[in-house]
């Protein structure tokens, strides 16, 4: 069974979007975090082994969220990214595992010799 949202705030300042669950869990999500781990072809790839390591989003932040249906919302980063749905599943894990993810995003960065920083 598929929690659902029962609150969705974006945080400007921060830079975070605050996702509570009808189960009770509560997540806040950075941008940068929402933003490497885009659902969208353009990152996840069309397959296994496809992924494309985003760098430089230290400082990506959200400017816009659309509800898709009831079951997903899209999100529209400021550098310009849009495509992807981040469905109700999606963000469930993506929250539940987030310490999990961010290290490994790390350590993928840390292997290809890149940096979260933008490029000057």
């Amino acid at each position: 069974m598929t929690a659902t949202p029962t609150e969705i705030t974006l945080h400007q300042k921060s830079k975070t979007l605050e996702v509570a669950f009808d189960d009770g869990a509560r997540y806040t999500l950075p941008a940068e975090f929402l933003r490497v781990y885009s659902p969208s072809a353009e990152v996840r790839g069309h397959g296994e082994g496809q992924e494309v390591l985003q760098v430089g989003k230290r400082n990506v932040g959200i400017s816009g969220i659309e509800p898709v249906g009831q079951y997903a919302i899209k999100i529209t980063f400021d550098d310009g990214h849009d495509s992807g749905l981040y469905s109700w599943d999606y963000l469930y894990g993506l929250g539940r595992d987030q310490e999990i993810l961010w290290q490994n995003y790390l350590s993928r960065l840390e292997k290809a010799d890149a940096s979260r920083e933008p490029a000057r």
